[in-house]
């Protein structure tokens, strides 16, 4: 009698713990895991470990090389290069992470009506959808860019405007193949709300690939954001992001006489955007029913 009680508590715990256990078995989605979550903790903890301003010049050790008083070296204005990596994490990861989570909200809203009411609602919102992904998506970006002031909070709104599309119709995918299944005609039968239909039922079995999706596009926000700021459109110093920190060691001058200069924030970018690339990968794994 024990080892069937053994045995039915293990196949109720079982299935909490095989997205885990599938995810685990993954080995480079784990270690993508383990240094995009060490670089999260250093970005919160930046102000307490970063050894100088960011912003302050000392033009007397400009271009220094890696020392023990400079991890990393200095750049041409004479700053910390570590001190302005770990401020332009924050910065870069910031822009990534919260441009995705306004996309997938976003993306969320339009999906669930488009795809659960159908008809003329699912013509309007899709036609709106198909005009803005007409758009060239960087072309659009650099214009509105220049526009408005560049800052944290434009380059966020810009990236939120022009990426949620995807989400959309990706849920809406979803959601089309989820709403006439057995469990929903039972919650429509018994008098439940469209609301909790799509947040209770629907939802939960439809956002899988909108999560694998959404990790994967962080990586891609946070290059696009460093490809804004290397093309000067994006931060603007003396504020740092590792994009930024590239558009100053452009210069014939830093990369003959310093080359170390853009070899931290590159190897940065190079780093985060493979771990999410990774943990991507190991969700898409983990989420699939199959």
């Amino acid at each position: 009698m024990n080892v069937a009680i053994s045995e039915q508590n293990t196949a109720l715990v079982k299935p909490k713990n095989r997205a885990w256990e599938r995810f685990k078995s993954n080995k480079m989605a784990l270690i993508g895991l383990i240094i995009l979550v060490t670089l999260v903790i250093l970005a919160l903890i930046t102000p307490f470990i970063a050894p100088y301003d960011p912003a302050a010049q000392d033009l007397l050790a400009r271009l220094k090389p890696p020392s023990a008083e400079h991890w990393l070296g200095t750049d041409e204005l004479g700053r910390d290069l570590f001190s302005r990596v770990l401020y332009g994490g924050r910065v870069s990861l910031s822009v990534g992470i919260f441009a995705v989570i306004f996309n997938v909200i976003i993306g969320v809203i339009v999906g669930s009506l488009s795809g659960y009411y159908g008809g003329k609602v699912d013509s309007i919102l899709m036609r709106f959808v198909d005009i803005m992904l007409a758009f060239p998506t960087m072309f659009m970006l650099i214009t509105v860019v220049t526009l408005l002031k560049p800052s944290l909070v434009n380059i966020i709104i810009v990236l939120v405007v022009f990426g949620w599309m995807g989400k959309a119709r990706l849920l809406r995918g979803q959601i089309l193949s989820v709403k006439n299944r057995e469990f929903v005609d039972a919650a429509r039968t018994i008098g439940m709300s469209d609301f909790r239909i799509i947040f209770r039922h629907i939802l939960p079995n439809s956002l899988a690939p909108v999560i694998v999706s959404a990790t994967l596009q962080m990586g891609s926000m946070i290059l696009t954001e460093s490809s804004l700021s290397f093309l000067g459109l994006g931060i603007q110093p003396p504020n740092a992001s590792w994009g930024n920190i590239l558009n100053g060691a452009q210069s014939l001058k830093v990369m003959l006489e310093a080359p170390w200069v853009p070899i931290a924030p590159g190897v940065m970018i190079f780093i985060t955007i493979m771990c999410f690339n990774f943990i991507g990968d190991g969700l898409r794994s983990a989420l699939d029913s199959r």
